[in-house]
Order: C-alpha cells, then structure tokens, then sequence
C-alpha cells in the first residue's frame, strides 16, 4: 500500500472516463501519484467511478465496489470513494448497503472529494486532464445531461437536462491538448444535436465542429451519439467541406417499424428515418454511419422484426452496434409497459440481425482491398501495427492490421498511407505504401 498514491478505476462510457481524468489531474495538481484502472491498484486510496445506464452495467458496478469493500476490510486500502452514474442514482441505497465506503458522490460533485481529502479544486486546471488513452487522441465532453424522453433510457434521470459547456472552454481545452501532442478528437455528448440550444438558442454544433476544424494541429474530428430527430443540416457542409472532420457519424436510430418508434418515444418515423441516411449520402459523400439498434422492445412483433431486418439489409450500415431491451427502474417503459417479449425472443433476434450486419460488413470490408487510405497507429500487438482509418472510432470499430515483418518501423500516433490487401469480417489488413 504506497501513500500519497490513489487507484481511480473507471467504469461505463468515455464521459465518465472524461471525469476520471479531470480528477487525475486534480489530484497530481495536489501532490498525489495517481494510476489508471491499474491491473493490482497499489494506493492507499481507491475512487471508483461507476456507470449506472444497463443492468449488466450496474452489476460490474456493485462488483467492483464490494471487491474494493473487501480489500479495506482486509486493510489492504485506508479510503474507499464511489463517484459516477450508479452512485447519483442510488446514493442513498448504497450507503446504506455498502457502509465501507467512506463516502459516495454523485455525477456533478466530485470536486468535493477534494475538500475531502483536504484539498482544492483548482479552477484554473478546469481544461487540463490526465490522459489515459493513448497520447495522440482524446475524448471531448461537449455537454451533460439530456432533454430527450426516450421510453426506455434512464439517463434523463441520472444526468438531469441537458447543459452544454460554453464554446469558448471547449475551444480552449482542444488547444491545450493539442499542445500536449493529441491529434485526433472524438466529440462526445448524451445527444450531440442538442448541443447549443439551452446556451445560444439554437443548434450550434456546426459552429462549433467548423471553429474546432479551424484549430491547427487537429488532425481528426470524430462525432458521437447524434439524435435522428431535427438534425442540424448545416453540419453536412462542415462534413463535406472541412477535411479534418471525419466522414463518420455515429447516429443511435434504435429501430425503423413506425409502432416501435412512436412506443419508444423517439419523435421520428419511419420515412424521417430513411430520408436522413439518404440525405448523409447525399450530401456527405462516403461517409461511414455508425448506429445502435434494439431488439425486444415492449410489444415488438415478429412483423415489427421484420421491418428491422429489411431496414438492416437495404441501409446497409458500415458499422452497427445492437442491444436486447431490458427494463430499466423509472423509466417511462417500466412504468407504462409490460416487458412482454420473452428473454429467449430477444436473444434470437439479436443474434440474428448481428449475423445479417457480420454479412454485410464483410462485404463493405471486402470492398476496400485496393484502396489507398490514411491510417494513424495506435499501437504494436503481436506481430502487427494495429491502426485505425478516419472511419474507425478507438475500441468500437474495425481495425486495420499491418505486418511489421520487413517493414520500416512505424511511429505509434503518426499518420500513413496504407494499401488494404486483405479483409475478414470486420478487421481489414494493410501495406504502408507513403510513410
């Protein structure tokens, strides 16, 4: 057990990684060696950051949080801290069942585990962070929260409405960790469309994904979690015309069947639906949809699966992510639905349309070999360079693998040009052709 060291163990999405490395910096601000979801935590102190969304999420949650319990019990650890997502939903029942941890903070007060320790947060540190990806990307947070009603989402009531930071302290955090060597930006929020609307009264993610383009140094804009419904079209131009913004989208459309929508309170149909991806095409030529969709919904017929499946087919998506519903505490589905569709139901379909995807994405994979694109290395596995194209979010996408046999060394973080010579299901395989 070393002193002055504190373990944060990060779990869930990268906005809660976004928190976790603002409090590193925080706490190495305040004289604290500070390690990262280290194999055998080694501090004296352990603050876990749960995730509360699914629950499998909040399993590993509870899980992790008795195991760390265990350990101060055992006097392998002084201080225990529980912050994030689970913890804001269910502060009370957790302190109550868990009395080894010495104290619990939800989403928004963290800095007061500072205070706790006898420390001060450090206003002036509010755009800098320790980074635990790898030193040429990282994630942005550009707001909090959510305004949408979604049936089945219980995030509203983890994360409140929707806030947005201010574009001039998102525009500063970019330069300054560009300074330190970040390349590459993946533009995270709960609904990036909304982005702007509480602030400046309107939809200002365009401005502000052209003003982060502007910036030197960028190299790669990524965006993540958009909404279908009333999606800022001006963002198309900045897409198409700034060539540090990636052709990528990650848009979750959860389903296509007007009944499954309308159930879901989504605020978009069908025909919405369809004319939006046309519209991508159109107007964003080659770009890369990425979505989520959901099978077993309540009352999701067989005829309602159907349409989910030719939606899958005639899309086409060049990358897609699925989930079976499960019924979450609070939501407007718990409250209003009985979850109907046996658990059996939902595995099927869900392994189903994967197997329809897995098709499909090997054929768009197969597409490639002969083409020539930009690749950035993010690092060395075996007897490859492992690298991504501007098409590939870091940990969610397919990767491109590059022999090192008889090659050149590669610098991890660098750009390349790479010939695709080969392809499986989802992973490509490349030659560097410009170095």
């Amino acid at each position: 057990m070393k002193r002055n060291t504190i373990d944060i163990i990060t779990l869930g999405c990268s906005k809660n990684l976004v928190d976790s490395e603002r409090l590193m910096r925080q706490l190495e601000a305040n004289g604290y060696h500070v390690t990262h979801d280290a194999g055998c935590p080694e501090g004296e102190i352990a603050v876990i950051n749960t995730c509360g969304f699914i629950g499998d999420a909040k399993e590993e949650s509870i899980e992790m949080i008795l195991a760390f319990a265990q350990a101060k019990e055992e006097g392998r650890l002084k201080k225990l801290y529980v912050m994030g997502c689970l913890s804001e939903r269910y502060l009370k029942d957790l302190s109550v069942e868990i009395p080894q941890v010495d104290k619990f903070y939800g989403k928004f007060n963290w800095k007061e585990l500072l205070q706790d320790l006898g420390k001060n947060y450090d206003e002036q540190l509010h755009a800098e962070r320790v980074l635990t990806t790898p030193s040429h990307y990282a994630y942005l947070k550009i707001s909090e929260g959510c305004d949408r009603t979604c049936a089945y989402c219980a995030i509203p009531l983890i994360t409140g409405k929707h806030i947005s930071r201010p574009m001039e302290e998102i525009l500063d955090e970019v330069k300054y960790l560009v300074q330190r060597g970040v390349k590459e930006f993946q533009v995270i929020a709960q609904e990036l469309t909304y982005y702007g609307v509480d602030l400046y009264k309107k939809q200002a993610l365009p401005e502000l994904i052209k003003r982060m383009a502007d910036i030197p140094g960028v190299e790669w804009i990524r965006l993540h979690y958009a909404y279908p419904a009333h999606f800022p079209e001006e963002l198309f131009e900045v897409m198409r015309e700034c060539p540090n913004v990636c052709k990528y989208m990650d848009i979750a459309l959860q389903h296509i069947s007007d009944k499954m929508l309308a159930r879901m309170r989504r605020n978009v149909t069908k025909e919405e639906t369809y004319r939006l991806i046309e519209k991508f095409r159109q107007e964003v030529p080659g770009i890369h949809l990425r979505t989520t969709l959901m099978v077993g919904f309540p009352g999701e017929t067989e005829e309602d699966f159907e349409e989910l499946k030719e939606f899958v087919r005639k899309v086409r998506f060049d990358r897609m992510g699925a989930f079976a519903y499960s019924e979450e505490e609070g939501t407007y589905s718990a409250n209003h639905y009985q979850d109907d569709v046996p658990q059996e139901i939902k595995e099927e379909r869900l392994d189903e349309l994967m197997a329809i995807q897995e098709e499909i994405s090997a054929e768009l994979g197969a597409a490639k070999i002969g083409k020539q694109m930009k690749v950035i290395i993010d690092r060395i596995e075996g007897d490859y360079y492992v690298g991504r194209s501007e098409f590939d979010s870091p940990e969610v996408d397919p990767e491109i693998l590059i022999e090192r046999k008889g090659m050149p060394e590669l610098q991890i973080g660098e750009f390349y040009v790479a010939r695709i010579i080969q392809a499986d299901d989802y992973d490509l395989y490349g030659e560097i052709v410009s170095y």
